[in-house]
């Protein structure tokens, strides 16, 4: 099967939108990605997967550290913005001395605990030091494009 097949079938997958931070000498890097879940609940354990191609892979291969932030339906400029197309400016705040994005609704900060090169990937596996959460609908993404939750009506049998 070609490359775009392969993108277009995992698109189909409807995800939520993350955007992964790390410091490294003082400096913030960061990336949009959707390759993120957990692991584990003892230890508490997620994995952020990361392309060879990309600047972020050896921010956080040097750090050993990164935070997830999963965005709000509000927040597809910061998606945006660590995707490479930079606009507004991004408040930042601080988690367990880590930098994280204002009005996430979920912060985690994470201490890597192994890497594995899988293919064109590196997944990293983190350890949760700690979490902070907002209650707000998610930014989705599914198909190519940015979506909102929606519910369905429930239908009475």
């Amino acid at each position: 099967m070609d490359d775009r097949l392969f993108r277009d079938a995992m698109g189909k997958f409807a995800t939520g939108v993350t955007v992964l931070l790390t410091e490294n000498e003082g400096e913030i890097h960061g990336m949009t990605a959707n390759g993120f879940m957990s692991v584990s609940l003892s230890p508490k354990l997620v994995v952020i997967s990361i392309g060879e191609k990309a600047k972020f892979l050896e921010k956080v291969s040097q750090s050993k550290k990164y935070t997830v932030n999963i965005l709000a339906e509000d927040q597809e400029h910061y998606s945006r913005h660590f995707a490479g197309r930079p606009g507004d400016a991004v408040e930042f705040e601080t988690l367990a001395e880590q930098p994280v994005l204002k009005g996430a609704i979920a912060q985690l900060t994470c201490e890597v605990v192994s890497e594995h090169v899988e293919g064109d990937h590196t997944l990293f596996i983190g350890k949760v030091v700690d979490l902070r959460l907002e209650e707000k609908d998610p930014l989705l993404f599914f198909g190519g494009k940015y979506r909102k939750l929606t519910e369905l009506e429930t239908v009475e049998s």
